[in-house]
């Protein structure tokens, strides 16, 4: 039986799935993590991005200064981090993983609002509105779309990187990869690590899909038909 039979036959296994410690109990493990990384990135990278794209300064630099922070490998951030207060567990992988989602969030933050037609704005404040409405009532509904293209992507990103909190006894799937390891390929090992690979790129890929709903839902009508009809003048123009 190969590997990936073997894997199978460990996801069909129901004692694995409800066990203490099995794959239900590092699920839930896995999206908390996620969830509280995501939702830290958020807090640091939507609010600067939004700040930048409105001032249209600056923007391209703290974009640059981001993405940085991608050429520093996570598995250096989550062995450099437990030896701070965080110490190990929970909060220095979610810490960890915050810093890879900030990139995608402040990026697309910064395109969406620098994409805005200008004579739009000019509109707006014709029309007598501060900068804050301007930025409320104008500028993030437009960018709205371009906000959750950046939170899909990070989404993703902290999904499929998590796994890697087993390292520092952080929780989530990566704990059943792990636990694979420590069996021994020959002896079953195999099967598990497979399986708890195959657990990661299922959820990375539903919450992918997930979000790209969501995306669509949050695009305003009118932006989905202009979208659609670039598309159309792109591929019939010869």
């Amino acid at each position: 039986m190969s590997y990936f039979q073997e894997g199978i036959t460990w996801l069909n296994d129901p004692l694995n799935w409800t066990n203490p410690g099995g794959l239900l109990d590092r699920l839930i493990e896995h999206l908390v993590i996620s969830f509280w990384a995501v939702l830290l990135g958020c807090a640091v990278g939507w609010p600067i991005g939004i700040w930048l794209g409105h001032r249209g300064r600056g923007g391209a630099t703290a974009v640059t200064v981001a993405n940085l922070t991608l050429a520093v490998p996570t598995l250096a951030l989550l062995t450099i981090l437990p030896l701070t207060p965080l110490g190990f567990g929970k909060p220095p992988v979610v810490v960890a993983l915050a810093v890879f989602a900030v990139p995608p969030l402040l990026a697309n933050a910064v395109t969406g609002l620098r994409s805005i037609d200008p004579e739009t704005r000019e509109a707006a404040r014709g029309m007598g509105l501060s900068g804050g409405q301007l930025l409320r009532q104008v500028e993030l509904p437009l960018a709205v779309p371009y906000l959750a293209a950046g939170l899909r992507t990070a989404a993703v990103q902290v999904v499929a990187t998590a796994a890697l909190a087993a390292l520092v006894n952080g929780g989530g799937l990566g704990q059943i990869i792990s636990a694979g390891f420590g069996i021994g390929m020959s002896n079953g090992g195999g099967g598990q690590i497979v399986a708890g690979g195959l657990a990661v790129a299922l959820l990375a890929l539903l919450v992918e899909g997930v979000l790209a709903v969501f995306q669509r839902l949050v695009t305003p009508p009118g932006l989905r038909v202009r979208k659609r009809r670039r598309a159309a003048v792109t591929v019939t123009t010869p």
